[in-house]
């Protein structure tokens, strides 16, 4: 109830973008999109970005505006964390009241993520640091967890978070099996909890999707039933059912369930080696993929010990469709885990889609940001050095909507306050 109260009664603390013009000069432009463009200009006013090309190309005025000489800086698009509990975990396990990213029971889709959102976690500003403006926050648990939500990372409240509110619907596929491989990865606890139970979940989820079916066919229910409310979207293509299952059955299974309920659009959330396997039925439903732990070992004691490494390269090669997440609490190796798959069959650029305009369109935001194009929020990112590089990402400038934001985080207080500490005895 205070949790509601709160949320009815939270006031924007935050512009939703910065209303001057602001002008980058002089940098190396990644725009996300392929091409990269040597000695540029990017300009942006009242959070969006007005023009963007070779500094000689673009005739700029600085009277007035805020010119910022960014030569022999990197630029990108902000990256995007999908498919994550920032800001809802603070600590990975052992700490209760740190952790609020899941609820009781199995069907819960009228659960909002966004409703738990906690904006002064110290997590977020340690992985704004290296790059990540945005993220897709989401609830955890059995067959129907809840309802994901885009936020940006820089905000008072969550309603200066929302960037895009309830996106996706979660759902983790049972497994008729105790899981097989090399267990131990987070994102594998959505389905593994249904194990011993497969048929009865499956009839749940029958259950509730026959009815979600039937209520999205009424305009204007006389009683308004959640979980269906929730569900609705799904029928009309204005959210995505976002699809956990670690089994190639189950991917196949939980696919072919969404297809035979007219659910619009689907992503597999948790891809891995086990998605490659049924590679070939992804591709036949345009499924797109984010693959989970890119950087972990390999699933099963026969694979190639490198494959998590060569995935990213190898789906983009079958022309399907792929993001990055991150399930380690680790979430600020996101873009170095990016640069990675560099090593394993992509390219510079291609590796920075899967962290920006890849993820924009599997998340439903293609169209406001992943890229920098005309037209788009100004959610920009300047390195000193190759942002996808752990050894040289160096993030000197980040700007959301066209705000500059902090880039001060509690690694680099404790940093500064021990050096001067050890200073002070030499």
């Amino acid at each position: 109830m205070h949790a509601c109260y709160r949320l009815q009664h939270r006031v924007r603390l935050l512009p939703r973008h910065e209303e001057k013009t602001v002008i980058l000069v002089g940098g190396t432009i990644h725009t996300g999109t392929g091409e990269v463009i040597e000695n540029g200009t990017i300009v942006f006013t009242a959070g969006k970005i007005t023009s963007v090309g070779k500094s000689s190309d673009i005739k700029t005025d600085g009277t007035g505006n805020e010119v910022i000489d960014v030569t022999g800086k990197q630029v990108y698009p902000g990256l995007i964390f999908p498919n994550t509990s920032v800001g809802l975990v603070e600590f990975g396990s052992g700490v209760e009241v740190a952790t609020d990213n899941r609820e009781l029971g199995d069907l819960n889709p009228n659960v909002r993520a966004i409703a738990a959102y906690n904006t002064d976690s110290h997590v977020i500003p340690v992985i704004r640091s290296n790059g990540i403006l945005l993220a897709q926050i989401v609830p955890i648990g059995t067959l129907l967890p809840g309802t994901s939500s885009v936020v940006q990372l820089d905000a008072w409240n969550w309603e200066d978070a929302a960037y895009k509110i309830d996106n996706g619907i979660q759902l983790g596929w049972p497994r008729k099996a105790a899981a097989g491989g090399r267990g131990g990865v987070a994102y594998a606890q959505l389905a593994l909890a249904g194990a011993g139970n497969y048929e009865k979940n499956i009839e749940s989820l029958e259950k509730i999707f026959s009815d979600a079916v039937a209520y999205a066919a009424v305009e204007k229910p006389a009683d308004k039933n959640l979980r269906l409310e929730a569900l609705r979207g799904l029928f009309d293509g204005t959210k995505t059912l976002f699809i956990s299952s670690s089994e190639p059955k189950g991917i196949i299974a939980a696919i072919s369930f969404g297809k035979r309920y007219g659910v619009k659009k689907m992503v597999l959330a948790t891809a891995d080696e086990s998605a490659w396997i049924v590679k070939e039925f992804l591709k036949e439903n345009n499924i797109p993929v984010l693959l989970a732990n890119p950087l972990s070992v390999p699933k099963y004691d026969y694979s190639d010990t490198r494959l998590p490494f060569k995935l990213a390269a190898m789906f983009v090669k079958e022309g399907i469709l792929v993001g990055l997440t991150y399930s380690s609490p680790a979430y600020g190796n996101l873009p170095f885990a990016a640069g990675q798959t560099v090593a394993y069959g992509l390219s510079k650029e291609e590796a920075l889609q899967t962290v920006t305009l890849n993820t924009a369109k599997i998340l439903g935001i293609g169209d406001k940001t992943g890229s920098l194009e005309v037209g788009k929020d100004a959610n920009i990112v300047v390195s000193s050095g190759d942002l996808l590089d752990m050894a040289t990402n160096n993030v000197e400038l980040a700007f959301i909507t066209g705000r500059s934001i902090s880039l001060d985080n509690k690694h680099k207080q404790l940093y500064r306050r021990f050096e001067a500490k050890y200073e002070s005895i030499k």
